[in-house]
């Protein structure tokens, strides 16, 4: 069984500036906490890691001022920061391998443990599509699953507005205090009265075209399902349709005219076998055995402090030997401790140098690549 862990103030201040200085992923956040012990420790060695990786500048790491004022305004706008492993943190987003250690959170914590179906679909939507997604989210809400979607135009912002009494959870692109798009900050008021908003970006950050992705991965992790209701071939919806699929998520979508581009990705996913629906019942058939199915274990804590000693830092032969083998094709970091013969901690720390100095990206499943 996962321990359940509890932050004190000061760790929690480590985490957030940990999470907030530059280079620093989930990926690599979970990777410096098991390779230094704890969140105080890697901050500390941040600056020394991006040098040795070939950082052309000093790594900008979040200060303790700074981190500071975001707990602090976060606490006014009634935000909480949930850390990865804390009994509110939603176990089903936590299994998933780039979790954000911190996830801010405002309205009522509980609808992020109850079952959760995810939906998505055209901002563009028909009027057709509307009704369609309006009327399954209220009856899988009346059945007991909160909707999960990201508070888009279209698809989305009818998702909501069908489940908003019994509870929906708005995922955000951006700060709470920046929803996007800006009409649908009384939609987002209304949502966290009955149910939550969540985000992982720090207040004040305004969603860019590469952070939609990003929050689309929080959607499939946080559900036992996601539903698609119109998805043209290239929708960020079929982002998250994948991602779900990736997490071991159900996958079901609703089929339209193939004379209707807003339907040729949904009817594209059908041909590659997700589950069709046409009402409620056949997405809660598929998810009620479920719901008591625990999901896998992926504990998160701060580890026992560890001493890096320099037999585990890599001298120059040896980082270029480890970095000739890392392409642009993800590879595994088991292989690269094969093919490159160095100890295992000479591996991981120049990884981590590499990471932190920007050059190295750490993929799923625990591969890693460059460009």
């Amino acid at each position: 069984m996962t321990r359940e862990i509890r932050l004190t103030d000061e760790q929690r201040l480590d985490w957030l500036r940990l999470i907030r200085s530059e280079n620093v992923g989930p990926r690599t956040f979970r990777a410096l906490l098991n390779h230094y012990g704890g969140a105080h420790a890697a901050l500390a060695a941040l600056p020394d890691l991006a040098r040795r990786g070939g950082a052309m500048r000093p790594i900008k790491v979040a200060s303790i001022k700074d981190a500071e004022c975001e707990l602090a305004a976060a606490r006014r706008r009634g935000i909480s920061l949930v850390a990865l492993g804390e009994p509110e943190y939603p176990l089903r987003l936590q299994a998933i391998d780039d979790a954000p250690p911190l996830l801010a959170v405002r309205g009522l914590l509980a609808r992020l443990t109850e079952p959760a179906v995810g939906m998505v679909g055209s901002r563009n939507a028909s009027a057709a599509g509307l009704t369609i997604a309006e009327r399954l989210a209220r009856e899988l809400a009346e059945a007991g699953f909160i909707v999960v979607s990201g508070l888009a135009r279209g698809i989305d912002a009818a998702a909501h507005h069908g489940s908003l009494t019994q509870g929906t959870v708005a995922v955000l692109a951006g700060g709470h205090d920046r929803p996007y798009p800006p009409e649908h900050v009384d939609l987002l008021q209304s949502i966290t009265q009955h149910g939550a908003a969540v985000s992982e970006m720090p207040l004040g950050w305004v969603p860019r075209g590469r952070d939609f992705p990003r929050r689309n991965r929080l959607i499939a992790g946080l559900v036992l399902g996601v539903v698609v209701v119109e998805a043209a071939r290239r929708s960020g919806s079929l982002i998250t349709a994948r991602r779900a699929l990736d997490y071991g998520r159900d996958v079901f979508a609703v089929p339209g005219s193939p004379l209707d581009p807003r339907a040729a990705g949904t009817n594209e996913l059908l041909k590659q076998g997700a589950a069709l629906v046409s009402e409620a019942r056949d997405v809660i058939a598929a998810l009620a055995p479920m719901i008591e199915r625990p999901p896998p274990e992926h504990p998160m804590e701060e580890p026992a402090p560890i001493a890096v000693s320099p037999a585990m830092l890599p001298d120059g032969d040896v980082r270029e030997a480890i970095r000739a083998l890392l392409g642009p094709t993800p590879v595994a970091v088991d292989d690269l401790i094969r093919w490159s013969g160095a100890p295992t901690p000479v591996v991981l720390t120049t990884l981590l140098e590499l990471e932190v100095a920007g050059r190295l990206t750490r993929q799923a499943g625990g591969r890693v690549s460059v460009l």
